[in-house]
């Protein structure tokens, strides 16, 4: 079997910001600010986000305007997506730093395995080792489409980890089959729909039915 890709080395000093939501509870423990980037090497078969996988596009956005954007939200906390955050560590390592200095807990989805993350760290790779110190609570692992999970929130698959980096969330490992798993449905002015959250895509088809205007 041959080895796996290294974990792409992002030399840009700007993040390549996909989409920014200042407030949700659909993302991680009580409400956050949730960041998605642009840019993903692993592209899981079955992603909820195949539009995020190219590294073009995006907003590029400096990491203390990033940071500035995250704070202003005046949330409990940032939660990473993407696309994939430790393709882009670096920058949001700068961005996780900041936001965790001023009190707020860090939350990152990642697709590498918590093992690839390690041995990268192990390697030598001081970008993800400094996104890893900046997070309190990581999801780990790729998205496997014959595996989901209907029982833990905030997880498409039932391989994917909860890896608790800090002492900000006591217990939730424990509680997470009560925590409720949430879908947020928003559409704005110009009548585009934004989905929070994770759904299977049977579930969300029938969410957005209901959106739908009648047939004319």
């Amino acid at each position: 079997m041959s080895e796996p890709a290294p974990i792409p080395r992002s030399g840009a000093q700007t993040v390549a910001l996909a989409r920014f939501v200042a407030a949700t509870r659909a993302e991680g423990p009580g409400e956050r600010t949730a960041i998605w980037v642009q840019g993903c090497a692993i592209r899981c078969p079955g992603c909820f986000n195949p539009h995020l996988w190219g590294f073009r596009g995006g907003e590029q956005v400096a990491p203390r305007e990033l940071a500035r954007r995250v704070l202003d939200a005046g949330t409990e906390g940032l939660t990473l997506l993407g696309g994939e955050p430790f393709d882009q560590s670096a920058a949001l390592a700068e961005v996780a730093t900041e936001v965790g200095a001023a009190g707020l807990s860090v939350m990152t989805f990642t697709g590498y395995t918590r093992t690839r993350l390690t041995a990268a760290v192990e390697a030598g790779r001081t970008d993800v080792a400094a996104l890893l110190a900046a997070t309190d609570l990581l999801v780990a692992g790729p998205f496997e489409a014959d595996r989901i999970d209907t029982v833990r929130p905030w997880v498409g698959s039932t391989n994917q980890e909860f890896v608790v980096l800090s002492d900000r969330f006591p217990g939730l490992l424990d509680e997470l089959s009560v925590n409720p798993d949430r879908i947020e449905i928003t559409v704005d002015p110009a009548g585009r729909v934004a989905v929070n959250g994770w759904a299977d895509p049977d579930s969300l088809d029938e969410l957005l039915a209901g959106l739908r205007g009648p047939r004319r």
